[in-house]
């Protein structure tokens, strides 16, 4: 199917306001994106005729409100093609899933001199973690390089590859860069030497589609608020194995079997990972995000992004002094950029008067921005219900911004 731009834009109800007077022209959604009505109609649903604690009640509201959270569990593991429901984690977001692997598998499994391979593209979320366990148990930290057009090399990352790495986690998409990375590979490679490798998936769920068993990885995490659903909702995707080896994350309700004051005795998966009231209503509304993008389909998804991503490309080097940050040749709906002479943050605030929301920062990404040797950057990111006039606006404005700026 194509998509039907204006049938899709429709479902957002924040995006018939207007902003300083101007439509709307939203391109911050690497960032978060926006949410459709299905998805709000879900939380409020549930707030208003099914709110109930889950797993705890046996009468009728309760039931309901726990066939809900399981069913949107069940939907992550299709989304996912997880083995089974027991796979699939419901964490808080990206952040916390990559923290409860490092915490529960990290502490279990590493031991000084022991390494852990990332990228120079990481989110700060897939760095601070692995420096915490580094800087506690003695592990390697080994950082794989990025080239200049934001990309790494396969055979740069087999020559780092020995026996004493035991860890890799890897960004799928870069959420400063777009770069799209060969995760697949790299698991594979990564396996041969005997190490577990985790993937950050947060920017990629939402454009591609992603099957956990093709791939191969050990873990996968990604966060609902990115791909149209609410915030505070995530999942954390962990080979069934691996999760009932690892221990609990945190203590409290729900995560338990038995507890007396001298021993206490684990819950099974995955709620050995859920401990206390979980956010059920995040929850529902990931599953309403889940069937609103495969209502569109996710091949479909990817191949109009790239027209956008494509279309936007060619505009926006159309404009003396602009250096796009980031060429590789595989790349998601994400360009970032700099313009000589013109701090990131004066351009974003003139874009806000012209109604277009425009990310102009360091993206959480400050490793990337040491390498191209810039303080941050502007960043458009683009989601389903973004068009080409939206790319129009913004190159006329970024044209017009330049001009009072310089």
């Amino acid at each position: 199917m194509s998509i039907n731009f204006t049938d899709i834009r429709a479902q957002f109800p924040i995006l018939q306001q207007t902003e300083n007077g101007q439509p709307l022209v939203y391109l911050d959604n690497g960032a978060t994106s926006q949410k459709p009505q299905s998805v709000i109609d879900a939380i409020t649903r549930y707030y208003t005729s099914e709110n109930a604690n889950v797993h705890r009640g046996v009468y009728g509201l309760s039931e309901r409100a726990t066939d809900l959270f399981e069913g949107a569990r069940k939907k992550t593991r299709q989304f996912l093609n997880a083995s089974a429901t027991q796979e699939i984690i419901f964490t808080a977001g990206t952040t916390e899933s990559i923290n409860l692997v490092a915490s529960s598998w990290g502490k279990q499994n590493l031991k000084p001199g022991d390494e852990v391979i990332i990228t120079e593209m990481e989110h700060h979320s897939n760095i601070v973690p692995w420096q915490f366990l580094r800087d506690e148990l003695g592990i390697i930290l080994s950082i794989l390089r990025i080239n200049d057009l934001g990309e790494i090399c396969l055979d740069d990352f087999k020559s780092m590859l020995s026996s004493k790495t035991k860890f890799v986690s890897i960004v799928h998409v870069s959420n400063a860069l777009g770069t799209i990375n060969p995760v697949k590979e790299m698991t594979a490679l990564a396996h041969a030497v005997g190490a577990k490798v985790l993937i950050d998936g947060a920017q990629s769920v939402p454009h591609l589609a992603v099957d956990v068993q093709d791939i191969g990885c050990d873990f996968y995490a990604f966060s609902a608020h990115k791909m149209y659903g609410p915030t505070g909702i995530g999942v954390l995707f962990g080979k069934q194995a691996l999760l009932e080896e690892m221990p609990p994350y945190q203590g409290g309700g729900d995560m338990i079997y038995s507890v007396t004051f001298e021993q206490t005795k684990f819950n099974v998966l995955p709620y050995k990972f859920e401990a206390g009231t979980p956010n059920i209503s995040g929850a529902i509304g990931l599953g309403a995000a889940i069937d609103f993008v495969q209502s569109i389909g996710l091949a479909e998804i990817a191949e109009y992004e790239d027209g956008l991503l494509k279309y936007a490309t060619e505009q926006l080097l159309t404009i003396d002094g602009l250096r796009i940050i980031g060429q590789a040749k595989h790349k998601g709906g994400v360009v970032s950029f700099a313009i000589e002479g013109v701090h990131p943050h004066d351009m974003a605030t003139l874009m806000d008067q012209d109604g277009i929301a425009l990310r102009a920062s360091h993206h959480c990404a400050m490793p990337v921005m040491q390498k191209f040797k810039v303080p941050s950057t502007m960043r458009a990111s683009f989601g389903v219900y973004n068009n080409l006039a939206d790319i129009d606006c913004l190159v006329k404005a970024i044209q017009e911004a330049k001009e009072m700026l310089l």
